[in-house]
């Protein structure tokens, strides 16, 4: 067998684990929330979208992983370089809106807890109070 197909039958195994993550996750998300509509625990809708769009942040790697080796190993002509480039942005922009809507932050940005940390790290003295 040569290395074309190798990488091809790599892409395709990486593409369905991708499929399968994104599956497996909306069912557990799913399912998880359910069980939290019936017990009437927190906020099964924000929980359920967290969960999804965790699901599908790990499954979108997967399939640019496979893209990518698609593109490389089995076909690399420059049309398909520029496809893969334009599949490679959409699909980090659907990272980026999914980071910010599950965490309300930028993928770039710290998170809310370092802030505060930093800043407890060196509190500002205590103030004089008259009386």
């Amino acid at each position: 067998m040569q290395i074309q197909q190798w990488a091809e039958i790599s892409a395709q195994a990486i593409e369905l684990a991708g499929v399968g993550v994104i599956a497996l996750g909306a069912a557990l998300a799913a399912g998880l929330a359910i069980g939290r509509m019936v017990r009437r625990t927190g906020d099964a809708y924000v929980m359920f979208r967290r969960q999804l769009g965790r699901a599908i942040l790990l499954g979108l790697e997967f399939l640019v992983a496979a893209d990518i080796i698609r593109t490389v190993a089995v076909e690399p002509t420059m049309q398909n370089v520029g496809v893969l480039a334009c599949i490679v942005l959409i699909r980090t922009f659907l990272s980026w809106s999914l980071e910010l809507e599950i965490s309300g932050r930028w993928p770039w940005q710290k998170p809310a807890e370092e802030d505060g940390a930093a800043a407890g790290a060196n509190p500002a003295p205590p103030r004089p109070t008259n009386g």
